[in-house]
């Protein structure tokens, strides 16, 4: 077993622990049924994004059929993106208490019955609300389990893991784009939306390929034992898998004499009353066992010397939650292995701080699991600290990560243009619908090569990834903004392969820059804010395009504009280095000011 100390657990007047420090943590496999979990993953990247980037097909059919402004028509998939986007704190809030694979469940039925329901749709307005808000709150509860689902099952292959089920991303635009297509031609654009909204049914079952982590199930103990306290040893059955449990399993032992109180922040909860100083598991968590405080070997624990009898001890409730989104790495895309502060101590995760959120999962009394959210809405705890984590605001006096929100910001202000208005520009040069397609489907193989290339190049140890996300930023903002100047197929072909190649580095690499940036612990904060950030900028960009085609009966303004927020994103970044310097040396002057003074 592989040991970090712990903290000193606070326990209150009645000797319960309010204060979880002592967590049997499973280790990420890296592999068995964790591929499973990359192929549901991958599936739900095709169906999902391919559906959102290949929706400028429907765009052109609403223009027809309502015979709307350009501007306010393109307010059904800017909303739908923007939600999606926006959403992603509360998705993590519920993936917090019910799990990855209930609330990708969840999002799936909502999205495709928002979609379905969308084929009754008399006016943009209904649109709106049927595809803009229902639909992209449903994407929006696929969107970050689907990740966060990888995370949990991979550690050093996780770059590897994350990298192939993104890849659903690009590999999906391919093919929805033609399906689509076809789809449209042949039933209309009502009979194609029925159609898609089945697709989207299907995610329902990739979903549950999601497992959770187990943690180990410790073998039954006799009751004799139990009673005897000064009985100081437990066996568990050495693990199956063809590895020890060193391998397998990561225990933090007790701290002191506090009650032992154990969670798994990956799969259930365990309780602990008033009355109780143990907890229990078992198979379905119905089946009481001891508890296990500290561990002499890879196969060997030591119980607490309080431990209660048997009988006394109270099993896991049923409806608390997987604590998923307590892991501070849960939204690192990359290797763990590559972030310096853990590869510094790999068997004293806690020196580093890694163990910092895992051993400290918050496990109080079924009866204070209710709080308060907004003064006035009851939600359980893991909601609540996810949520409010997530939009803690605190971060927004940071500098860097102000400047890399920013840069976000306007990323995400262009980002959506050319997949929703390449087939309208198409038409414009009297190309077919099917090469409108086409130019999409070259997005979406560009874009998955571009971040299988870019994924594997972070990973080295000599690559300056910041750099390497300015630049791919800055060569999209530029070929994006040129891109009216093309006049043809192939010309439009070219644009749409450089643009799906270097705009894979915005959706691969914004956590591990995170990571780069502010640190694993801030990681879940920044993310959580960034989604918000990307979420504004969502709902504005395509309707700011679709007005200037009003206005000027022309899309070359609004790739223009796309082009020049998205250059603009990339360009702002190269500030970050000599900002850091700046703020370093800046610290290092009020450290020297401070000692002087001090002395």
């Amino acid at each position: 077993m592989v040991h970090a100390p712990a903290r000193k657990n606070k326990n209150n007047e009645n000797g319960n622990c309010d204060l979880v420090e002592d967590v049997l943590q499973p280790v990420p496999p890296d592999g068995g049924w964790g591929w499973m979990v990359v192929f549901g993953s991958f599936m739900i990247h095709i169906i999902t994004d391919g559906m959102t980037y290949s929706f400028g097909l429907f765009y052109n059919e609403f223009l027809s059929y309502f015979n709307e402004g350009k501007g306010y028509t393109a307010w059904i998939v800017s909303i739908m993106v923007g939600v999606t986007y926006a959403s992603g704190p509360i998705s993590s809030s519920f993936v917090n208490r019910y799990g990855c694979r209930a609330v990708t469940i969840a999002g799936s039925i909502i999205a495709a019955a928002c979609i379905v329901a969308s084929i009754f749709a008399q006016n943009v307005l209904t649109l709106i609300f049927t595809i803009g808000i229902g639909t992209g709150f449903g994407l929006g509860l696929i969107y970050l389990p689907a990740i966060v689902s990888v995370t949990t099952w991979f550690e050093a292959k996780r770059s590897l893991a994350t990298g192939i089920a993104v890849c659903g991303s690009g590999f999906g635009t391919f093919v929805f784009a033609p399906l689509t297509e076809n789809l449209i031609g042949s039933f209309g654009w009502r009979g194609a939306m029925l159609i898609i909204g089945g697709i989207v049914l299907n995610c329902i079952i990739f979903g549950a390929l999601f497992r959770p982590l187990e943690p180990p199930k410790p073998s039954k103990v006799h009751k004799a034992d139990i009673i005897d306290n000064n009985t100081t040893t437990a066996e568990l059955k050495p693990l199956k898998s063809g590895t020890n449990g060193a391998d397998q399993y990561l225990q933090l032992p007790q701290g002191g004499n506090a009650a032992l109180c154990r969670s798994n922040s990956v799969g259930h909860g365990f309780n602990s009353n008033n009355n109780n100083q143990g907890v229990s598991n078992g198979v379905n968590g119905k089946t009481p066992y001891p508890t296990i405080a500290q561990s002499t070997s890879s196969t060997d624990m030591v119980r607490h010397r309080s431990q209660p009898h048997l009988d006394q001890i109270t099993p896991p409730h049923e409806n608390w939650g997987s604590g998923t989104m307590y892991r501070p790495d849960i939204l690192y895309q990359g290797s763990i292995l590559n972030i310096p502060e853990y590869t510094a101590s790999r068997h004293d995760l806690s020196s580093s701080g890694m163990m910092k959120r895992y051993g400290s999962v918050r496990r109080q009394s079924h009866a204070e699991e209710i709080v308060k959210c907004c003064g006035c809405i009851t939600c359980s705890k893991e909601t609540h600290d996810t949520f409010v984590e997530m939009m803690n605001f605190a971060l927004l006096k940071d500098a860097v990560f102000m400047l890399f929100a920013l840069s976000n910001f306007f990323t995400s202000i262009g980002f959506n243009v050319p997949y929703i208005y390449i087939a309208a520009q198409a038409e414009t040069l009297q190309l077919n619908s099917a090469q409108s397609s086409y130019l999409i489907a070259v997005i979406g193989v560009a874009n998955t090569i571009g971040r299988i290339i870019l994924g594997y190049l972070a990973d080295k140890p000599w690559v300056n990834r910041l750099w390497v996300y300015n630049v791919c930023l800055t060569l999209c903002g530029i070929s994006t903004a040129l891109s009216p100047l093309c006049t043809g197929f192939y010309s439009l072909a070219a644009y749409c392969a450089a643009f799906g190649f270097t705009i894979g580095a915005y959706v691969g690499l914004t956590s591990v820059i995170l990571v780069d940036l502010l640190g694993l612990e801030k990681l879940t904060n920044a993310f959580g804010l960034l989604l918000l950030f990307q979420g504004v900028a969502s709902f504005i960009g395509p309707p700011i395009g679709g007005w200037l085609y009003d206005v000027t009966d022309s899309y070359g303004p609004a790739f223009l504009m796309a082009g020049i927020t998205i250059a603009i994103s990339g360009i702002i970044l190269f500030i970050i280095p000599p900002l850091q310097r700046h703020l370093e040396s800046k610290a290092k002057r009020k450290l020297q000011t401070t000692t002087i003074s001090m002395s």
